[in-house]
């Protein structure tokens, strides 16, 4: 037993040697890499329990995160995805909502309350009212009573009316034009813990925790982020620069043992893995490094059928763009559907292509040195390696 356990952390310091070796890579976009940051790796069985998850979600989050700016008290804000009424992975797991509740709640919270905003198709927010309710969404995707049972609160942004959000502006430079419209609630509370889902996304590639931050948007701010498409993956990032996700963000943790991998955000191919993950960081960017490489991963096992233009919109530039501007034109209208820019589609889901990813990457200081930390030795190094290979800068995209 003892050789056993021995030979396992052998490998995983071996595979942690892979992965740190960007130090000597010719990096093809001139950024540092020397930022360490540490991914937890919590192990989940197939349709966990709400005990496991609970053990996991502890696990995870300990394992880069002490929790040490909990004050008694203090309020915390969860950010889960709840884009339609989809059950998860199409949007975040409810289990692993309730978890991470009542872990803030045990480490001292005061309250922990929990928002969002639907999406397009499924809610028409305007400055006279609102049509749909992100609350029924909630409910139909088992995340209303989830959250109330485990003693959180709700905040549906849209609930409080058009006038309730706040402006910001995002790093200087950015490719947005006006300011980014928030809920006023996040100028309520002191902490905010991310909670995405692993999903492809029939616009954007992927949806992980960078894109999660749409979920907060004023839909005119959505409109311009899908009217100016050209720079859409470039505002993707950006809005993630706003003072209070940069002063107020301390976790980002997803449940992924379930995977959304095609189509996406609402609908695709979903795939159960023997054995899922939750995957935690204190770094937004480090935790949607090896959240896209587990969805990549598993988008590789997808039926070839999944994987085309009308099932995997993201892969084909034409059907990206008539998408888009339906969506902007739901937005705005039919005028501001026709003259939407042309978006940049993300043909095949490749970390080191992704835009998003690239422009975060330029935004925050680098390509993050990732240490990927194991929770428990039933990860495997086979799976922990997997992970490196696709985390690790490639030969042909490295600068000559």
């Amino acid at each position: 037993m003892i050789y056993a356990n021995d030979l396992f952390f052998l490998l995983y310091h071996l595979i942690q040697t892979v992965i740190s070796r960007r130090d000597v890579m010719q990096n093809p976009m001139n950024l540092s890499s020397e930022q360490r940051e540490t991914v937890s790796l919590a192990p989940l069985s197939r349709n966990p329990s709400p005990q496991d998850m609970d053990q996991a979600i502890r696990d995870a989050t300990l394992a880069v995160d002490n929790l040490g700016w909990l004050k008694p008290g203090d309020t915390v804000f969860i950010k889960p995805v709840i884009n339609s009424g989809k059950p998860y992975p199409a949007t975040t797991s409810p289990l692993a909502v309730r978890s991470m509740i009542r872990l803030l709640k045990e480490k001292g919270a005061g309250r922990v309350v929990v928002g969002d905003m639907s999406g397009v198709g499924h809610l028409d927010q305007r400055p006279e009212g609102c049509k749909g309710s992100t609350r029924k969404l909630a409910k139909s995707a088992g995340l209303l009573h989830a959250v109330l049972e485990a003693g959180g609160e709700w905040n549906f942004f849209e609930e409080a009316g058009w006038e309730s959000f706040y402006e910001e502006q995002p790093v200087t430079g950015s490719h947005w034009q006006r300011g980014i419209m928030l809920p006023n609630v996040l100028q309520e509370v002191d902490h905010i813990v991310s909670m995405p889902r692993c999903s492809r996304h029939a616009l954007l590639g992927n949806t992980l925790g960078i894109k999660s931050v749409v979920g907060y948007m004023r839909y005119d701010t959505r409109l311009e982020y899908h009217h100016a498409a050209k720079s859409i993956q470039e505002k993707t990032a950006e809005a993630n620069t706003v003072p209070t996700l940069l002063q107020k963000q301390r976790l980002v943790i997803t449940a992924a043992d379930k995977i959304l991998a095609t189509l996406g955000p609402d609908l695709g191919h979903i795939i159960t893995p023997q054995q899922g993950l939750v995957i935690a960081s204190r770094s937004m960017i480090a935790h949607d490094l090896i959240s896209l490489a587990w969805l990549i991963m598993h988008w590789r096992q997808a039926p070839w059928l999944n994987k085309q233009a009308l099932t995997d919109p993201s892969s084909n530039k034409f059907v990206t763009n008539m998408a888009n501007r339906v969506v902007t034109g739901i937005l705005g209208g039919w005028k501001w559907g026709f003259s939407a820019q042309t978006m940049e589609n993300s043909p095949l889901p490749n970390i080191w292509r992704d835009r998003t990813l690239r422009r975060a990457f330029e935004l925050m200081g680098g390509i993050p040195d990732i240490q990927l930390q194991p929770t428990q030795s039933a990860i495997s190094p086979q799976l922990l390696a997997e992970l490196a290979e696709i985390g690790t800068l490639p030969l042909d995209t490295r600068a000559a």
